[in-house]
């Protein structure tokens, strides 16, 4: 078959982070667990219902409990509010 040789082919096609000593593919992925998952309207929805609740029938001013526990929430699910 013409001298090419075929039994060392497979390690040529090596694909960019397939290989363990690439620090590339590490790197970047703690930048990708930093950004939220979902959106900020879905984020939440427990301290979410009860700080809404709360706003309703008392007002803004007696919720801030409820207010600043939706807001470490959110940024637990990483939003920076």
């Amino acid at each position: 078959m013409g001298g090419m040789p075929t039994e060392n082919t497979s390690s040529a096609l090596a694909f960019p982070g397939s290989q363990p000593n690439q620090g590339s593919a590490v790197t970047t992925a703690p930048s990708l667990d930093t950004k939220p998952k979902k959106k900020i309207c879905c984020a939440c929805p427990d301290t979410k219902k009860l700080r809404d609740e709360c706003i309703v029938e008392h007002g803004q001013e007696a919720c801030t409990k409820w207010i600043d526990a939706h807001l470490r929430c959110l940024r637990a699910e990483g939003f920076n509010v």
